[in-house]
């Protein structure tokens, strides 16, 4: 095929290396918006970049154009994996001048490519005349069902998945099939489809294959992509637009690119990860957000703008504490969050690179048994698919808010439905049928299947449907009919398959329990009609078939729809225990030869039905078998060889080898592809050959060259998958005329053979009719278990079974004898018992030897040690079978049944068999159970809550009882001077504590007065007793409207839910097994007395036989029969056992083993389990019997045995003897006859209780139905409700929410309406505090002032002022902005309203003979009245504000309340709706014929629909209620009628006590005058007090004068300090001036000395000596720090004798410091 860049064979090859590492240099956009707005033309600045080659084209050379340059992505700095030269080579930014000089084309919109030129064709020999269309694909009757994402839907009728190098397009309705090669020959990797159907993808496999997109319906390759990975596509998916397409390759690079696909260009690419990679897709709602799954990794890719351009950034999921596992399905949710399935199972939900939460089901269940291949998002529904063959439906919002619980991380949820499609699939992906009004989705199942499932989950959804039907997994075996055009194939997946290939047909398949591994037709010679197939299965069990048709039964007609074939079982053996390999007819028919992995051939005689002639084995497992003549042929990598056979000779040497090769032929490149099957042409002139890498190899031969020397020109084509696809069989047809070949990537595909002669006419294969009687013939029973014994094996067997049975045989023999021995040694030891004492041997004594009896108990001892040990691990075994068994049968039994069976009659009385109660969940969810209040409840709450909240008008006011100072911390002697203090402060503190109690007195007083009044109700105001009765009958007035009327309104407390319900049906439960836990219990109580009643009759029969034994014989009346305890009245003795119960049941075991029959082994089984229960129980029957009569009898036995051994000669007895006999008599006679009695008393009064007990029980037997009839109906509701209660849920939710907006908004008005009321009371103190002003200005004008129209102007006078800025701050801080406000104010005068226009004054100059102090107050009052008047516009605008607010409100509330009365109404209608779904259920009530009064002409009618059914109760509560609201009626109208004559009384009061107030108010206004003389507050008179301010000066003044007195004190003891310490410094320095007069005479004492002995020894020494000179030195510069020390010491004298000098160091010289 001719790729687009071949022009240049040499040049191709030298571009492909060069163009691998080519860069270019553009430039990028800034914003992510401008990568998705123009995928076109993405340009990168900085990074690496990747150049395409040129390959866009026409056949015939028609408008070529370019493809893109330049766009490219940077790579992430750890790719390092290459092969080959790397395409990721950097080179050298090429200039600008030449990036602008690059000319850039986009591809046009209407260009395609020729698909003849892409396809890939068959090779064949040069220079050969062997056409292109050698084989022809006719059908392909196969599916890659293991193939990742390989179904895809293109509309609702076409379907496209891959087969080897083939796109097949399945058409559904027709069954057409459609086909697309691939281009590189090498395979297809991957298919993906456009979001909206009109291009499909097709990612190849190959060295750097390509994607191809092809456009539909019309098929045409549209774009080509290349270099986008190194060997093949794992997977491809476009973005939610369709715009981009992302590519992930396979391995060794596993490299992640995205693509401008129209454009043919890469935008980005990195490598993905270094595992292998399932899956990538966008993010729907976010094409910047990508996700990859694969190999033990999840990843997260985001497109992020670096300083380097444009890049790939991905974050590894971190698994955290869940074990890192393959994620194969995922899913991104809105809000970036991501679903993936796990290995288990179960989900995990991503949000920020780690796991969330882990999802499950309840009580730890997974949500998928296996993997969870493919998680969508459908109709805001979550859907899952898993390997175990599950669909489940997941509530979206439950998985999008779920969070950890706790430590664990998991969160458990449930389904919302669920779909099992069948068993033994495997759902491996799903995608959606658009089809309007339905729901369907087409599933690939791995197992070999395409489902069609309805999840719709409604009532008309139907049945999952399989449309086609493939073998799983690889093709083992091929086999074409002889006779017509029939093949049947085989594989791993356990079936055998029949097809019609001319008519491409699939007809039957059969399944079994394990895989097929070999087939072969029967020669017509055997079947003449071609009628049998034999098949080879890996169990080694080899099965003979018969293919009929069906149509020919005549029994089946009109029974069913007959299929045209069928396939029964015809034979079945087992030559082999490993899988069978080849299987071979002779020439004749008459053997079949079978071969194995086992090393052996078997042979059969057919003619005898497959009789085993014989085997042979053979150096290593069997590969291929063929009769043969004189040679034969063999193949490998890359040669044929040519063998020859020894003759066939009695008198030829068998032993001669002649296996070695004498010819070989060389294979053209088969070295590394070797041919894995060859099968000739009919007429012998091609030679077929199936090689390993999937291709078909086809060699024309010629009919006079049997030595293969010419063969060399060959056709060659790749059909199956090359990496897996190797082809296992293929086979011509009998005619020559088709080819088939089958192969390990599950592909089956038919070819026509070329020839001359066209096929005119359509062709269909031939069922062979059936045998007559074959519809009779019994099926022969098959061989299903694997470990099944071989011909071989079960002739060993036999072998052996006939020598342990001659061994046993001699072991009976020798128990025989050992048998007699034994009987003879008992002889003689009872002959030596009977002998006497003296004469008796002892038992030692016939001991040979007592080491012979120690060491066989030693051997005994040992053998049992042995077999517990061998038997240990089986005695395990069977003790754990047997407690599982126990803790999943018995453990849930709270109690069995017990059946208690009367003495004398047939009465029995059998118990209750009660499971453990089952745990109803009691947990009420939060928007079910927590009901809305009603608007009267709210209402009521709401007026509770007003009220509440105009009493709450602030809290008391504390009474200080401090005093005003604190202790002191130390108890000292108290001064005169702070005696004072405190005597002023106590004085002070009970004039203010007295002011302060006559203000709280009198705030109490107002606060009461305040309660009282606001105790007073409303005119509207109404009792809440009343309105609660008025509720309380309305709700409970006796209206019982039906629950089937349209108008039927369900109160809030009869509404009901799916939880309500549930508790309800745990209630019920609850309730019935209470009773039958109590009627358990006197049912075992009553086999507790019928046990002891028995153990006293066996007392009392042992002692009526004693009693008896006296008597004669005719004076005995019958002993009653002892009553026997039956095995069903104790069955937990039914698990006690012994071990002669054990025993027992091993013999009844081992008779059913020897029993041959399977009925008699039924019945025998039966029986030993009967007569096992028989044994057991009549041991346990029988044992309270023994015991009581052991007891009973030990004593009398002993006495009657004892006078056997003292008897004596008898005498006749004495008249005494006689007449105490006679009494005796009549004694034994009473009691004989009272016991009789006291044993009938007992069985009657026994009888009577279990037929009372047992009348109870059938009463709560009919309670109990009438319950279950009940739990059917609660159960039938509950789940009806559970349908209803989502959608019910969202209405509650609607109309809470509403209400609750509501509450909020209404609070809001009350707010609003509180705040405006405050606004109004703080307008008005303003306004009073205005006339206060004016009026206190009034009086301090006095009267008959001059001035005091002017003062009044200059008050009244208008001035603008600007506004003071508001600081925040501390109060010095406030402080300087007033005045600084106050000095930038400025004042414009001007005219007041009052006084006339022509009038001025100047209001800043005091008029003459004008009190300077009343014009300075009215200066300061005119600012106190502006800033009233700023303060009351401030609040009129806010109470402005506030009614707008109320308004707006207001309107909302309205609004709100509409909306709430219109989901109210719909919650109305909804419930309306689901109380008559509930009508609809059918319930049953039992009723007696006295209760049923609805009558017609004295007769009940036949048709009951129209009557009601009413409890007594509720109708008799009715009819009462019928005299007791007349009798209400009548008490309420007396009521009335004194509650009137009670409200006039009160009007009368009122009027007296408002006059007696005003009366009083004029007495206390008198008497304030008279002694006042004006009318005075009262209030402030009595909370006047003392003046604080002064009271508090005074103290503090107190206070200083006492600090300062003690600070005073102070200084001066430091003065005396100082003085002293200056005694002591004078004193120091003046003896330190001593000492300084004493160092100056030794000074001068020394100079004198030194002076003579200079002149002395001066003359001695013409010059210095340096000693001398050092010496000197020394002295002098003790001098100066002699003299230094002086200087200083001088200065500190005159510093001390200063006052308060300062003292200085004392100074060193410098050897001191040293």
């Amino acid at each position: 095929m001719k790729e687009p860049d071949d022009q240049d064979t040499d040049e191709g090859k030298s571009e492909r290396s060069k163009s691998d590492g080519r860069q270019s240099h553009s430039s990028r956009s800034a914003s992510k918006s401008a990568v998705k707005e123009d995928y076109k033309s993405v340009e990168d600045t900085t990074g690496e970049t990747f150049t395409e080659g040129e390959e866009s084209y026409l056949g015939d050379n028609e408008s070529y154009v370019e493809h893109l340059e330049g766009s490219s992505s940077s790579f992430q700095d750890d790719y390092v994996e290459s092969i080959g030269k790397s395409q990721y080579m950097e080179t050298p930014v090429p200039d600008a001048e030449e990036a602008e000089e690059e000319v850039k084309k986009k591809i046009s919109e209407s260009f395609f490519y020729d698909y003849t030129e892409l396809a890939s064709m068959p090779f064949v020999t040069p220079d050969s005349n062997i056409p292109l269309d050698l084989l022809t694909l006719v059908h392909s009757f196969g599916y890659d069902c293991r193939k990742r994402a390989n179904l895809q839907l293109l509309d609702s009728n076409m379907v496209l998945y891959i087969a080897g190098n083939q796109l097949i397009l399945l058409n559904l309705k027709t069954k057409e099939q459609t086909y697309l090669r691939s281009s590189s020959g090498r395979g297809i990797g991957v298919i993906g489809v456009h979001p909206q159907k009109t291009y499909f993808t097709v990612a190849e496999k190959g060295v750097f294959p390509k994607i191809i997109i092809y456009e539909y319906p019309s098929l045409r390759p549209y774009r080509i992509l290349q270099d986008g990975t190194d060997l093949a596509y794992a997977y491809v998916n476009f973005n939610c637009d369709g715009t981009l397409l992302a590519s992930v390759g396979g391995s060794p690079d596993h490299t992640l690119t995205i693509w401008n696909w129209k454009e043919e260009q890469p935008l980005l690419r990195t490598k993905a990860f270094s595992q292998e990679v399932f899956k990538v897709t966008f993010n729907p709602e976010d094409d910047e957000q990508l996700t990859t799954s694969g190999s033990g990794h999840i990843k997260f890719w985001e497109m992020a703008l670096t300083f380097t351009g444009l890049k790939l950034q991905g974050s590894l999921g971190r698994f955290g504490k869940t074990a890192t596992n393959d994620i194969e399905g995922y899913m991104e949710l809105p809000d970036g969050k991501v679903l993936s399935g796990s290995e288990w199972g179960n989900m995990l939900l991503w949000e920020g690179g780690h796991i969330k939460v882990e999802l499950s089901r309840a009580a730890g269940k997974p949500c998928h048994q296996g993997p969870i291949n493919q998680i969508m998002l459908d109709e805001g529904e979550v859907i899952t698919i898993g390997s175990d063959g599950c669909v489940r439906i997941w509530d979206f919002e439950t998985i999008d808010t779920a969070d950890t619980i706790d430590e664990t991380g998991l969160l458990e949820i449930e389904p919302i439905n669920e779909l099992q499609v069948d068993k033994n699939v495997r759902l491996f992906s799903m995608i959606k049928m658009n089809e309007i009004g339905n729901n369907f989705w087409l599933s690939q199942d791995s197992n070999g299947a395409i489902w069609k499932l309805d999840l719709s989950f409604s009532n008309i959804t139907q049945d999952p449907e399989c449309l086609f039907s493939f073998h799983s997994g690889a093709i083992e075996a091929l086999a074409v009919s002889p006779l017509t055009y029939l093949m049947a194939t085989t594989g791993l997946d356990c079936s055998v398959r029949l097809y019609d290939f001319a008519s491409k047909t699939p007809l039957v398949q059969m399944k079994f329990k394990q895989g097929g591994t070999a087939l072969a037709w029967v020669p017509r010679l055997v079947s003449y009609g071609g009628a049998q197939i034999t098949a080879g299965f890996e169990d080694g069990v080899v099965r003979i078939l018969e293919l009929y048709d069906p149509k020919g039964l005549t029994i089946f007609v009109g029974w069913k729809r007959v299929s045209d074939a069928d396939i029964r079982l015809k034979q079945v053996f087992k030559p082999h225990t490993s899988p069978i390999t080849a299987l071979a007819y002779d020439r004749d028919g008459e053997v079949l030869a079978t071969g194995s992995k086992d090393q052996t051939v078997f042979f059969f005689e057919v003619e005898r039905d497959y009789k085993p002639i014989g085997y042979i084995t053979t150096p290593g497992p069997v590969c291929q078998l063929t009769w043969s003549t004189a040679s034969h042929g063999g193949y490998d990598s890359g040669f044929l060889y040519h063998c020859e056979f020894p003759p066939y000779d009695k008198s030829s040497d068998i032993t001669e080898k002649k296996d070695e090769p004498f010819d070989f032929r060389l294979l053209e490149d088969t070295e590394d592809n070797p041919i894995t099957t060859i099968t000739f042409s009919i007429n012998q002139e091609m030679m077929f050959c199936g090689m390993q890498n999937g291709a078909i190899r086809v060699y024309i031969l010629n009919k006079n060259d049997p030595s293969l020397t010419t063969m060399e020109d060959y056709w060659h084509f790749s059909m199956h998958d090359n990496n897996y696809g190797c082809i296992k069989a293929i086979s011509t047809s009998f005619d020559d005329r088709f080819l088939v070949t089958t192969g390990a990537d599950s592909n089956i595909f038919v070819f026509n053979i070329f020839s001359e002669f066209e096929l005119k006419k359509v062709m269909k294969a031939k069922v062979p009719s059936p045998r007559f009687g074959i519809e009779t013939e019994p099926i022969p029973e098959d061989i299903e278990d694997p470990k099944a014994y071989s011909i071989e094996n079960a002739r060993r067997k036999r072998e052996h079974d006939k020598l342990m049975k001659e061994g046993e045989e001699i072991k009976a023999e020798k128990r025989e004898r050992i048998e007699a021995l034994r009987n003879q040694l008992q002889k003689l030891l009872q002959m030596n018992e009977e002998l006497p004492k003296h004469m008796q041997f002892k038992r030692t004594d016939f001991d040979l030897d007592s080491k012979i009896r120690a060491e066989i108990d030693r051997k005994t001892a040992n053998k049992i040690q042995r077999v517990e040990k061998e038997l240990a691990w089986e005695k395990e075994k069977h003790q754990l079978g047997l407690m599982k068994l126990q803790n999943r049968f018995r453990d849930s039994l709270e109690s069995d049944t017990i059946v208690v069976h009367a003495i004398q009659s047939d009465h029995k009385i059998s118990s209750y068999r009660l499971v453990k109660p089952s745990k109803y969940s009691k947990s009420k969810r939060p928007s079910q159970s927590e009901r809305r209040a009603s608007k009267f409840e709210r209402f009521e709450k709401e007026g509770t809550g007003r009220k509440d909240s105009q009493r709450d008008t602030g809290g008391s006011i504390s009474v200080p009882e401090e005093s005003i100072i604190e202790k002191g911390k130390k108890f000292r002697p108290k001064t005169l001077s702070e005696i004072m203090v405190e005597n002023q402060i106590e004085k002070t503190r009970k004039l203010i504590l007295k002011a302060e109690r006559a203000q709280l007195k009198i705030q109490q007083r107002k606060k009461e007065w305040e309660d009282m009044y606001k105790s007073k109700p409303d005119d509207d105001y109404e009792d809440p007793k009343d309105v609660q009765a008025i509720k309380e009958a309305q709700l409970y007035m006796g209206d019982f409207n039906l629950k089937t009327a349209p108008d039927y309104k369900i109160p809030e407390h009869m509404r009901i839910n799916a939880a309500k319900k549930k508790e309800e049906l745990g209630y019920l439960d609850s309730m019935a097994y209470a009773k039958k836990v109590h009627m358990n219990k006197c049912i075992v109580s009553l086999r507790d007395l019928k046990v002891a009643v028995i153990e006293e009759i066996q007392c009392l029969v042992q002692e009526l036989k004693n009693i008896q034994s006296t008597l004669h014989v005719s004076k005995h009346i019958p002993i009653p029969q002892i009553p026997q305890i039956y095995p069903e009245e104790v069955p937990e003795k039914r698990f006690q056992y012994d071990e002669e119960t054990l025993l027992a049941f091993k013999q009844q075991q081992m008779k059913n083993q020897a029993e041959t029959a399977p009925q008699v082994e039924q019945a025998a089984s039966a029986g030993s389990a009967g007569s096992f229960l028989r044994l057991s129980s009549g041991k346990d029957g029988d044992l309270m019997a023994r015991d009581s009569l052991s007891r009973s009898s030990k004593a009398s036995v002993f006495n009657l045995d004892i006078p056997k051994f003292m008897e004596f000669e008898r005498t006749d007895p004495t008249e005494v003897e006689l007449e105490i006999m006679k009494r005796d008599e009549i004694k034994h006679l009473y009691m004989q006859q009272y016991l009789i009695n006291r044993i009938k008393e007992l069985i009657v009064t026994f009888d009577a209780e279990l037929r009372l007990l047992r009348h109870q029980k059938l009463k709560l037997d009919t309670q109990m139905k009438l319950s279950d009839l009940h739990h059917v109906t609660l159960f039938q509701e509950m789940l009806l409700l559970k349908n209803f209660e989502k959608q019910e849920n969202i209405l509650q939710e609607r109309v809470n929410s509403l209400d609750k907006e509501e509450q909020d908004m209404q609070w809001k008005i009350n707010e609003t309406l509180k705040e405006m009321e405050e606004k109004k009371n703080e307008v008005a103190k303003v306004q009073d505090q205005e006339k206060a002003l004016y009026a206190g200005f009034q009086a301090a004008l006095g009267e008959n002032n001059k001035f005091a129209n002017f003062l009044m102007k200059v008050l009244k006078k208008r001035i603008k002022r600007v506004k003071k800025k508001e600081v925040e701050g501390d109060a010095d801080e406030d402080e300087e902005s007033d005045e600084s406000s106050e000095e930038e104010s400025s004042l414009e005068s001007d005219e007041d309203e009052s006084g006339s226009e022509d009038e001025v004054f100047d209001d800043s100059i005091c008029p003459t003979n004008c009190d300077m102090g009343l014009f300075e107050l009215a200066l300061q009052l005119r600012e106190k009245r502006l800033d009233i008047e700023e303060a009351l516009v401030e609040e009129k605008k806010m109470i402005d504000n506030l009614r707008k607010e109320y308004d707006t409100l207001s309107k909302k509330v309205k609004i709100v309340a509409t909306n709430l009365n219109m989901a109210e109404e719909a919650l109305e209608a909804y419930q309306r709706e689901k109380q008559q779904r509930l009508n609809e259920l059918l319930v049953v009530i039992p009723l007696k014929l006295h209760q049923i009064e609805y009558v017609v002409f004295g007769e009940i009618p036949s048709d009951l629909s129209g009557t009601l059914v009413f409890s007594n109760h509720s109708l008799g509560r009715l009819q009462k209620r019928i005299v007791q609201l007349h009798e209400e009626n009548s008490q309420q109208q007396k009521l009335n009628k004194e509650c009137r004559e009670r409200r006039k009384q009160l009007t009368r009061e009122k009027r007296e006590m408002a006059r007696n107030i005003q009366k009083m108010q004029e007495t206390v206004s008198q008497l304030m005058v008279s002694k006042f003389g004006r009318v005075i507050n009262l209030e402030a008179l009595q909370t006047l007090s003392v003046n604080t301010t002064l009271e508090e000066l005074k103290i503090k003044k107190l206070r200083k004068e006492l600090s300062n007195a003690k600070e005073m004190k102070m200084w001066e003891e430091k003065i005396a300090q100082v003085r002293r310490e200056l005694m002591m410094k004078t004193k120091e320095h003046t003896k330190k001036l001593h000492q300084m007069n004493d160092l100056c005479i030794e000074k001068k004492k020394l100079d004198s000395q030194l002076n003579i002995l200079q002149n002395q020894q001066g003359n001695a020494f013409q010059g210095p000596r340096k000693a001398d000179t050092v010496a000197r030195e020394k002295v002098t510069e003790l001098i100066h720090v002699q003299a230094e020390r002086i200087l200083a010491l001088k200065e500190e004298v005159a510093l001390l004798r200063k006052k308060g000098g300062l003292v200085l160091p004392p100074i060193h010289s410098p050897q001191e410091n040293e």
